[in-house]
């Protein structure tokens, strides 16, 4: 299973302050969750076959071993105080849940 995360930055967000943290904090911290194959974070560079801004500024995709072991382990409190600035980061990210076909 695997979840895409679509968001800005909040106004007034420095996007190298942002990235520093993703590198540093988040993208270590949720790849060490036993429920997690892979996260990353990825930032969009435009629209294929366009010079359009992409509606997005980054992407995330989360590939999860399983909906009740992730939502077990995203609900621990340590893990959640070490991705709490994520909230500070992101204006209004929306996760998009899917599957294989």
């Amino acid at each position: 299973m695997r979840i895409i995360v679509l968001f800005n930055l909040k106004s007034g967000v420095n996007a190298q302050e942002y990235e520093a943290w993703a590198r540093a904090d988040d993208i270590p911290t949720a790849n060490a969750l036993p429920s997690v194959h892979e996260f990353t974070v990825h930032r969009a560079t435009g629209i294929f076959g366009s010079d359009a801004k992409s509606p997005y500024d980054y992407i995330e995709v989360i590939d999860i071993n399983g909906m009740d072991e992730f939502v077990g382990d995203v609900s621990n409190p340590e893990f959640q105080a070490k991705v709490a600035p994520f909230q500070a980061f992101a204006d209004n990210p929306i996760f998009i849940l899917t599957k294989d076909i």
